[in-house]
């Protein structure tokens, strides 16, 4: 397992790569708009970001700096704050799935074999040029992916978290570690966080929580819009311009809104609602909320760390000076994440609960990733806790392979059958 050192070789590679992934991202969205009589006007904007998701861009602005994350705990406040912008480099497409298996073992979970081929080729979302790869420690695999690909030229920085949320000494660490990625941030971008940047940085993000938190609400009034293209907003949020991305999703709420005033649903009222949990859905691998969908369910919320779990929870600042904000901003990826590298993680448990009571939820789908430990270990415990309430629940473990569409299929259909006659 190695990389390719001939440089006509990685190109033809590179260039498949790209091919492929392409055609995988107009697939996923002709799949999500499928149903054409309920689409919202205003989800185009994101189909189409979504389905240009790797082409070059229209012009190359050689002075943008920009921060690739590989997970939720990065504080991206900081980043924009240091004059750079970040974007989510978790890799969801089988083209660089395949491309990683081909110097990483064969058992890694296939998000980090589709990241690592999507840094290896340079197919980032926009085609960017990262400065700096954050890599928390919230995913053993991908904390070693840093030394694994050491032959990759970009630099990696290891955000370590520590392994329990809920001590004061675990606090202590975490702030200690957000200060020094702060001072990181300003060493590669050349660009101190001042309070004033940092004061902007935090309400550009907190609005864009804040109308997110609002469509979370109108998902959990009315069946308006499908689950898919709820999870397909999230992942623009990952890369797209902030400040569009929240003006768009602005102009969606409003529609959804006049669709629960005129009772215009997506799908019948008797519909089965779906929570869906465990490795999140990563663009273009969307294929099983489509699934459910297509099967007659409706995915009505997810607790993945792509959707809800990453904007729900916004910074509580007392005072507006460095010293106050930084520290804020550390509490705020810490205490609220139900990430399953903590432990004990209870509040997971807890989410999942109030969103099953907050969403009217018949059935609860638990996806885990073929080698990712982290979530397979906690379906355990999460399959327990839906047992003492007696909601359904279907565990499934799949990867970006789409050959095993047909078993999802079977699975899914009876599933949803049970919910129906329950």
């Amino acid at each position: 397992m190695t990389m390719i050192n001939d440089l006509d070789r990685f190109e033809r590679v590179k260039k498949s790569g790209s091919i492929h992934y392409a055609m995988e991202a107009k697939k996923c969205i002709a799949d999500i708009k499928d149903e054409v009589h309920s689409q919202l006007s205003s989800m185009e904007y994101f189909y189409d970001i979504m389905e240009n998701i790797i082409h070059e861009p229209e012009s190359s602005d050689t002075e943008e700096k920009v921060i690739a994350s590989m997970c939720i705990h990065v504080p991206v406040e900081l980043i924009y704050a240091a004059g750079a912008r970040p974007v989510r480099v978790c890799g969801g497409a089988y083209a660089t799935d395949q491309v990683g298996a081909d110097f990483l073992p064969a058992k890694t979970c296939p998000m980090v074999k589709s990241t690592a081929g999507a840094l290896y080729l340079g197919l980032l979302p926009g085609r960017v040029k990262p400065k700096l790869v954050v890599n928390p420690s919230s995913c053993d695999q991908k904390k070693k992916l840093g030394e694994v690909v050491s032959g990759f030229d970009d630099e990696f920085y290891l955000l370590e978290l520590p392994p329990n949320k809920d001590t004061e000494e675990s606090r202590e660490y975490w702030h200690r570690v957000v200060k020094r990625f702060a001072k990181k941030l300003e060493s590669v971008t050349g660009k101190r966080i001042t309070r004033r940047n940092l004061k902007k940085a935090i309400k550009l993000v907190s609005t864009a929580q804040g109308r997110y938190r609002h469509f979370h609400k109108l998902r959990s009034q009315a069946p308006v819009i499908f689950g898919k293209d709820a999870i397909l907003i999230t992942n623009a949020f990952f890369f797209d311009d902030l400040a569009r991305w929240t003006e768009k999703l602005d102009e969606l709420n409003r529609e959804m809104e006049l669709r629960i005033e005129k009772k215009k649903h997506v799908v019948h009222e008797n519909a089965p609602r779906i929570l869906l949990t465990g490795s999140p859905a990563i663009f273009p691998n969307l294929k099983l909320p489509i699934l459910i969908e297509k099967m007659g369910g409706l995915v009505a919320c997810e607790e993945y760390c792509s959707s809800s779990r990453m904007l729900t929870d916004s910074i509580a600042v007392d005072e507006w000076f460095l010293y106050d904000m930084i520290p804020a901003i550390a509490d705020r990826y810490l205490k609220p994440s139900t990430c399953p590298n903590f432990s004990p993680n209870e509040d997971r448990i807890r989410k999942i609960l109030s969103m099953i009571k907050e969403f009217n939820i018949d059935g609860v789908v638990y996806q885990s990733f073929t080698g990712c430990q982290l979530y397979d270990m906690e379906s355990i415990t999460v399959g327990k806790a839906m047992d003492e309430i007696n909601m359904p629940t279907l565990y499934l473990e799949s990867d970006y392979n789409p050959d095993d569409s047909g078993q999802l299929i079977t699975r899914v259909e009876a599933f949803l059958e049970s919910v129906k006659n329950k």
